[in-house]
């Protein structure tokens, strides 16, 4: 089934809405059962995850690579098309392994099935990523 544009824009407003809000439920119920989300580059967290328990799992433990209540997000441009959308956001933090300062852009994309995010494939500045989030030790 192909979705119509406005409904994967719709799709991933709600999701960034549960994510923003910090609502494990509705940032699950967001995701196909069998999702899958791909992290470019050579992190600790790079790979994929397959379906939605081990996205789950994912996103809360990205979480606590941040000080708590240090971590934000702002989105910028949302473009959808059928059924991907292309996001481009902006996450800031104090990074709990260094203590230091992150900002890093971020650029994902999004396939949206039958009302649900069915793939992600995540870019981001993964050296900025490497240097602030992690210890050389768990590089």
């Amino acid at each position: 089934m192909t979705t119509r544009t406005s409904d994967a824009r719709a799709v991933l407003e709600r999701y960034l809405d549960a994510l923003t809000e910090g609502r494990l439920d509705a940032i699950a119920d967001s995701f196909t059962e069998d999702a899958t989300w791909c992290l470019h580059g050579d992190l600790p967290l790079s790979g994929i995850r397959w379906g939605r328990e081990d996205i789950m799992s994912f996103l809360v433990g990205a979480g606590s690579l941040y000080e708590p209540g240090t971590q934000q997000f702002d989105f910028g441009t949302l473009i959808a098309e059928g059924d991907t959308a292309v996001l481009e956001w902006r996450v800031r933090g104090i990074a709990s392994a260094t203590g230091l300062p992150y900002d890093n852009e971020y650029c994902g994309i999004f396939e949206i099935v039958d009302g649900r995010i069915s793939a992600v494939r995540e870019y981001l500045d993964s050296l900025h990523a490497s240097e602030v989030l992690f210890t050389p030790e768990r590089v």
